[in-house]
């Protein structure tokens, strides 16, 4: 292993460290300062007012100051990676932490863990481009950018080493996994310095017995469920909010829906570490600052209905703080809503006399819609143990989170990172080949050494074009540079020594079509199945008003796809 890489592993995990230690810092004085003037951030008008003054300030900071768009994190460094030859801007290294400070400390009801994923992978990425590092070393420095802030923020270096083998890289050897390790064993080091050695979340955890079995099991297809909503309702209610056009009236719509979702539910406020550390203890969870549907908890019938509505809008929540203006991610939601699945399981189960500890269900419901919106089910088991100490709870965390997983997968191929991703055909996956095809780049194929003919030029032109030429096809342009189809050498073999022939004979004479086009920027994986369906073994490359551009061979994209392979493949 190259001791250049493993250093600069060291230092990308130190300061995605440090990243993540600051981050939580700003959250925390926010809060701390807003307390203070105000009393209490569950009081009143700070409840409807104070998030949306914090996503206004995040939009403000996007549009004017930095004047990017840095939501959802994960994707972005997705993107980065499939798209982007792994580069992330500077301002990145600092943005995220900066807005997603102030949006969660105002209220946002997002997470902190994808923007320090962002932070971190944007670390890795310019340290690894300001030193002249591969592709290949980039990508692995990203990676252990993002590893490192998952280990940062939750003091678990095992879960980020995970999170960035089951989410953000694909294909990667074992030995560069060193890089990794390091990056996140520094991270967590770092965290324990300045935050303390105790885990994120105290509980009070029951043991495991065999008769609660069943109970996982149906918990596990709960959070199946939950996370197909979860997916699905998030990008819908984006897609939707997203034909909004002027930003600020964007902001005043969601800012009032999601000041009204706090009124009535504060435990959307935030995070919601604070609530799952009330559940996980043991505790009742209340609803503080008056909320008209306090009525509810004296009932203990209507207690899971309650909590119900609370896990289906924390997404309404969340996106509200997103399309906002907000910069947050969905990782913590996630957490949250799994665990009030988990709460509204067990609950109900005890309601029925069943006997179930809730404390236990509340942290196997994390680990589960992880399992299941993340897709990522390695991730979600280690994680949850690392950062509860719940590793009492490992079989039943294995369990519910390969149940959750499974049912998931049977209704949504892709996580809620990579959905988007993937309909554009950009998306890197574990699979090699499909892997490869995704970092190739039609522009750095394309053949622009052909001579180009007019559809009305004489065979005594076309003659000359092909004595000049050293291929032996050439594309057929009209006057305004369009494609209209080809002649190759073969076409004109048995007249082009007939003299008499050149003044009387044209190109269109001897042109014909092409069986299908390449357009400018198509994915390779496009390509290639134009290539499959045509047998073809050249076609041409055109812009969308088939304005001509070149031609792109499959001899050449076999080429590069071998290259490629072999520098995807090498340790």
């Amino acid at each position: 292993m190259h001791r250049k890489l493993l250093l600069l592993s060291l230092a990308v995990g130190t300061a995605a460290g440090g990243a993540a230690v600051l981050l939580q810092s700003v959250i925390r004085w926010i809060r701390t300062g807003l307390n203070a003037l105000s009393g209490g951030a569950g009081n009143g008008w700070m409840v409807l007012v104070l998030p949306g003054i914090g996503m206004l300030l995040s939009l403000i900071f996007c549009k004017y100051i930095i004047k990017d768009n840095i939501g959802h994190g994960v994707t972005k460094a997705l993107v980065a990676v499939s798209k982007n030859d792994s580069r992330i801007r500077p301002h990145n290294m600092w943005s995220s932490v900066l807005a997603s400070g102030v949006t969660i400390g105002f209220g946002g009801s997002v997470g902190a863990e994808a923007p320090i994923v962002y932070t971190g992978a944007a670390i890795g990425s310019n340290l690894a481009r300001w030193t002249g590092m591969s592709y290949r070393n980039m990508t692995i420095l990203l990676g252990c950018g993002a590893s490192a802030a998952v280990a940062g923020i939750f003091k678990a270096p095992l879960a980020g080493v995970l999170f960035t083998l089951e989410i953000l890289l694909f294909n990667i050897s074992m030995t560069s996994m060193i890089p990794l390790l390091l990056s996140t064993v520094s991270a967590t080091v770092v965290s324990y310095l300045f935050l303390g050695p105790q885990t994120p979340f105290q509980c009070t955890l029951s043991a495991f017995t065999m008769r609660n079995i069943p109970f996982y099991i149906l918990l596990g297809l709960f959070c199946g469920a939950c996370s197909i909503y979860f997916i699905r309702t998030t990008l819908g209610m984006e897609d939707w909010l997203g034909k909004l056009r002027n930003r600020y009236v964007k902001w005043a719509l969601c800012a009032l829906g999601l000041g009204i979702l706090l009124f009535l539910f504060p435990p959307l406020w935030g995070e919601g570490y604070d609530s799952l550390g009330v559940l996980l203890q043991g505790g009742e969870l209340g609803l503080e600052g008056g909320s008209p549907l306090s009525f509810m908890l004296e009932k203990p019938v209507l207690v899971p209905v309650l909590f119900l509505l609370i896990l289906l809008l924390k997404v309404f929540s969340m996106t509200f703080t997103n399309a906002g203006g907000g910069v947050g991610g969905t990782f913590g939601p996630t957490l949250f809503v799994g665990a009030i699945a988990g709460f509204v399981l067990a609950r109900t189960l005890n309601l029925l006399s069943l006997d179930v500890p809730e404390q236990n269900f509340v942290l196997v419901g994390m680990a589960g819609l992880m399992a299941g919106v993340m897709q990522a089910p390695m991730t979600a088991i280690f994680l949850i143990a690392e950062i509860s100490g719940g590793y009492e709870l490992l079989l039943p965390l294995i369990l519910t989170s390969a149940v959750s997983f499974g049912a998931t997968r049977l209704v949504e191929k892709y996580s809620i990172y990579t959905k988007r991703i993937a309909m554009t055909g950009e998306l890197l996956t574990h699979d090699s080949d499909q892997a490869v095809l995704t970092l190739l780049k039609l522009d750095s194929l394309v053949e622009k050494d052909f001579q180009p003919v007019r559809i009305d030029d004489t065979l005594g032109s076309l003659v000359e074009a092909v004595s000049s030429s050293q291929r032996n096809l050439f594309p057929v342009l009209d006057e305004k540079q369009h494609f209209q189809g080809c002649v190759s050498l073969e076409d004109i073999r048995r007249d082009m020594f007939q003299t008499q022939l050149y003044a009387t004979k044209h190109v269109f004479n001897y042109m014909h079509s092409v069986p299908a086009y390449i357009y400018e920027g198509e994915n390779m994986e496009s390509v290639m199945n134009k290539f499959e369906t045509t047998g073809a073994w050249n076609l041409p490359v055109v812009k969308e008003d088939r304005t001509y551009v070149g031609f792109v061979s499959k001899s050449k994209i076999f080429s590069a796809y071998r290259d490629e392979l072999r520098l995807v493949s090498a340790d």
